[in-house]
């Protein structure tokens, strides 16, 4: 990449965060205020930034046209679903991608292992919020009040020995979820299937989906599982920066 676009790159996100004056971008790209005069112009003539009655600089309003077109092409399936298919093929375990749709927490696809038992989990159907890992994946970073939305009459129906059935437990794991970055089922819906799984980030930083492994506890333990969590992590990281997120 030439220098003067990546500096123009620089630029916009800086823009992105807040407005700018000329002296500010010269000194965060470390160089001349006529250098970075003549890259807010350029910008500004392109409609990718506008210049405000203060002498600052904002992004330009054809920044928003371009992220409304942009936006039909970042399909959360359609993204995820080739990481998926890695996935699986490295773990040899069933794999899921799941996102929140119309206040229930469902799996937007699902990728098996062709040598393995199937797991009876079905694309578009929501998932119990208190025993499945992808939910609290998701949950445990969700703001208190979409939290507490998801969770209002909702009923901790005890599915095996290790089904948490209170809402003070369920709040106890999702905040363990959150520590260690990740969730687990440890047989909590059917106690022959445990499940890790790992949350996946938008553009803006939110946690908007989850990604997880599921086996038969026969084949694999969730201490195996656990084994393959670099893995789920590096896919979980690929999905979030194919949405638009940057780590910081």
């Amino acid at each position: 990449m030439s220098q003067s676009v990546r500096r123009a790159l620089e630029v916009v996100e800086l823009l992105a965060g807040t407005p700018r004056s000329p002296s500010d971008v010269a000194e965060v790209l470390d160089t001349h205020r006529s250098t970075a005069l003549r890259l807010l112009q350029t910008l500004v003539d392109a409609g990718y930034a506008r210049r405000l009655p203060d002498g600052r600089y904002s992004l330009g309003y054809r920044m928003i046209g371009l992220a409304q077109r942009a936006q039909e092409q970042f399909d959360l399936r359609a993204i995820g679903h080739p990481h998926l298919v890695e996935l699986t093929a490295q773990t040899g375990c069933t794999t899921h991608l799941a996102a929140i749709d119309n206040g229930h927490v469902v799996y937007v696809d699902k990728v098996e292992p062709t040598d393995s038992p199937r797991i009876l989990s079905q694309i578009g159907r929501p998932v119990p919020l208190h025993t499945a890992s992808a939910a609290k994946a998701i949950l445990a970073h969700l703001p208190s009040d979409r939290l507490d939305l998801l969770l209002d009459g909702w009923a901790f129906t005890r599915h095996s020995v290790s089904t948490i059935t209170t809402r003070e437990a369920f709040l106890a794991d999702l905040a363990a979820a959150r520590e260690r970055g990740y969730a687990i089922d440890d047989g909590e819906y059917e106690d022959y299937i445990n499940c890790i799984a790992v949350p996946v980030r938008d553009a803006t930083g939110d946690v908007v989906a989850s990604v997880s492994v599921t086996a038969l506890r026969a084949l694999r333990d969730l201490d195996s599982l656990r084994a393959d969590l670099p893995r789920l992590l590096q896919t979980a990281t690929d999905i979030s920066r194919d949405l638009g997120w940057v780590a910081t």
